[in-house]
């Protein structure tokens, strides 16, 4: 006798004869893979752009920039070419809402490059710069680093008379001779907005005169900028005549809390009736000498 076979549920050997559980799964997971695939396509789109639009980033986003840093004193007119190699028209003005502006002749040229966790600022201008002056941006945890590289001999030099751009009393004095920029290495590194400089700089008035006065010239000068040994983070100004008719000296500070500095301005003797004039200006008279005070 022949037993019957029992039948089992039809159902029972559905899911593994169809292969339905594995097609599902393998439909999700990929949907999933294409998910992710379509995810990381947007991204490296994303940051594709975003390189673009940085490597072709226009030269007006450095003037904007400078601008905004220095209260539309400094300004990069006419800005050419990108933010990584471009030039501009170098100009001073007055602040917002000034009408006094003046231009250096010709153009400034720059170039920035990447050197080493930094970047490099590169400047050249055939009226303005020793050479090739060379500017080191190094960035940090809260603090940023600006690093003037060490130059032979004078980093710059521009005409006295350009800074009649910003206005009075430079306007008023209408100023000839030349300002010199020299430095053996200087830096200043902002922590938390707060600045502080470290190394040294000299900048020369070299054979100044002006309009206000019926001397030829008027004299040299000299302006230290360095560091406080103390590490305080204000930095030391000291102002002193290298030779001429109008007699200058001065201490003062540059820190967080701004410029304080002062000095004093005196005829040397027998020109003070030529210098009359230019020390009412200069300053507020106090007998014959004229006080300075700035902050």
């Amino acid at each position: 006798m022949i037993g019957r076979r029992r039948k089992g549920p039809r159902w029972a050997h559905t899911a593994s004869a169809t292969g339905w559980g594995e097609s599902t799964f393998a439909e999700i997971a990929w949907d999933k893979s294409r998910g992710a695939a379509a995810r990381w396509a947007v991204a490296g789109g994303v940051l594709g752009l975003a390189g673009g639009l940085l490597a072709f980033a226009p030269a007006a986003w450095l003037a904007g920039a400078i601008a905004s840093a220095t209260n539309q004193h400094l300004l990069l007119a006419d800005a050419r070419g990108t933010l990584w190699s471009g030039s501009a028209v170098v100009v001073l003005t007055g602040g917002p809402g000034s009408r006094d502006a003046s231009a250096l002749p010709g153009r400034l040229d720059w170039t920035i490059g990447i050197k080493g966790l930094g970047l490099e600022l590169r400047a050249r201008q055939a009226c303005c710069i020793n050479g090739t002056a060379a500017l080191q941006v190094k960035p940090g945890f809260g603090r940023v680093t600006l690093a003037l590289a060490p130059s032979p001999g004078w980093v710059g030099q521009w005409p006295t008379a350009w800074l009649g751009g910003l206005g009075t009393p430079w306007n008023t004095m209408q100023m000839g001779g030349s300002l010199r920029l020299a430095s053996p290495g200087l830096s200043v590194e902002s922590v938390q907005g707060r600045w502080r400089l470290a190394g040294r700089a000299d900048l020369d008035l070299l054979d100044v005169s002006s309009r206000v006065s019926t001397l030829e010239t008027l004299g040299s000068y000299r302006l230290n900028i360095a560091a406080d040994p103390s590490g305080s983070g204000a930095s030391q100004l000291t102002l002193s005549t290298q030779q001429g008719a109008l007699q200058l000296s001065g201490n003062g500070t540059m820190g967080p809390g701004g410029v304080r500095f002062r000095g004093e301005a005196r005829a040397a003797p027998g020109e003070e009736a030529p210098l009359a004039n230019l020390l009412n200006i200069i300053g507020r008279r106090d007998g014959a000498r004229s006080v300075i005070s700035i902050g």
